[in-house]
This record gives C-alpha cells, structure tokens and sequence, in this order.
C-alpha cells in the first residue's frame, strides 16, 4: 500500500461517527498506525512483514483471508454508512446492540428504520387491511384514536443491511413492531449473532421472556 492510500484509510477509519472525541487526537488511526497494522495481517498471510502480530490480527485473518470478496462488499458497505450517517448530522445513538455486520452498519440500519417515508409507507399498506398491529405479539394500540394509534409501533427492515443496500426498500422487506418486540429482535439478532426473521424472533423473544434478555440458548 502506498503513502497516498494509507493517507485515504486513515483518513475513512478517523471519520468513523462512533470515535468522538478520540479521532481527533492526530495519533489516532494515523496513516504509520494503519500502515503497520496492514504488515501485521501481511505477516499472517505470507510470514513477512512487521512481526508484532496480535490474537485480533490471526482471528481477523482467520474470519476473511480467504474471502476477498465479501472483504471488498463490506469496505463498500462501510464508506456507504460513514457517509449516509454523516449526511443524517445526528450524533450516534450508542444503544448498545450490535449487529455481526459492525457498529458502523449497525448504527446505519436503525438511521433507515427511523426514516419518516418507510414507517409512513407501511403504516398505509397496512391500515387498508385493517386495525394496527405488532406482527411478532400481535398486540394492538390501546387508543381508538386514530392519531394515537401508531404511538407505539415501528418500522424493523426485514433483511440484513448488507443486503438491504443493493436495492430499493420495498414493502415486503418491512415488519411492523411495537417498540417493546423491536427493541427485544435487535437484542437477539445481536446476542445470536445471526439475521433472524419474524417467526424465529418469536420464538426467540419468547426465549428471552423464559431465560431473561442476556442469556439466550444458542
């Protein structure tokens, strides 16, 4: 990697919304730091390169040497996030549940579930069949009053943000849920470390209710 590219990392993985105040530092994430670094993974690879090899540098090594294609999807799916929560001018939500895609996709999938349009979209979609309800506890709004209805209900993208971003939301990628089940569904995609679909977050949620939040069989 040349000076000028190490210059560009740097410059991506110091723009990252979660660092704060730490990226500022001028040592953080330097272009020498990521330069290094990459000779670390270098050495894992070939058995050249700086020496100074960590457990992280193997395991990473371990999880994406030999998928240089997924790597080159997510580094795209990366610049995306940093630059769509960028263009959102909101500070990051730190709410804790962390998706296997990362913090950066993660934070950028709950920015597209609090889009105004999408909860707009499915909301209509779904008052033509009917009265409002939760599509994992089926609870229904405790108001009769139509603008109250909606208070407690949220839209919840269906896929896996890296999926998501090859293509337009559409209506079939939407669950409707009450803040209650959409809160515990992030909580067990994050804990299970895998995407889960309506009927196995039912049945996990329901695991949750059993076993308590921080303990789900696996």
């Amino acid at each position: 990697m040349t000076t000028c590219e190490s210059k560009k990392l740097s410059d991506l993985l110091r723009r990252l919304p979660y660092h704060g105040a730490q990226s500022r530092k001028g040592s953080f994430r330097n272009p020498d730091g990521v330069a290094f670094k990459l000779q670390n993974l270098r050495n894992v690879a070939t058995g050249k390169g700086l020496g100074n090899v960590s457990k992280m540098d193997r395991g990473i090594w371990a999880e994406f040497g030999s998928h240089p294609d997924k790597v080159k999807q997510l580094a795209a799916l990366i610049r995306s996030g940093a630059e769509f929560v960028e263009s959102m001018q909101e500070a990051p939500s730190n709410e804790g549940d962390e998706f296997v895609e990362g913090r950066i996709l993660t934070e950028l999938h709950k920015k597209r579930e609090r889009n105004p349009n999408v909860r707009k979209r499915i909301l209509a979609a779904r008052r033509k069949k009917g009265k409002l309800t939760c599509d994992i506890c089926k609870t229904q709004s405790r108001s009769s009053d139509p603008t109250l209805e909606d208070a407690t209900l949220e839209a919840h993208h269906l896929m896996p943000i890296s999926m998501a971003l090859e293509r337009k939301t559409q209506l079939a990628d939407i669950a409707l849920l009450c803040a209650n089940c959409h809160r515990l569904l992030h909580r067990a995609i994050s804990i299970k470390k895998r995407w889960l679909d309506i009927n196995e977050g039912r049945q996990t949620i329901d695991l949750l209710d059993e076993y308590g939040e921080n303990s789900v069989p696996t």
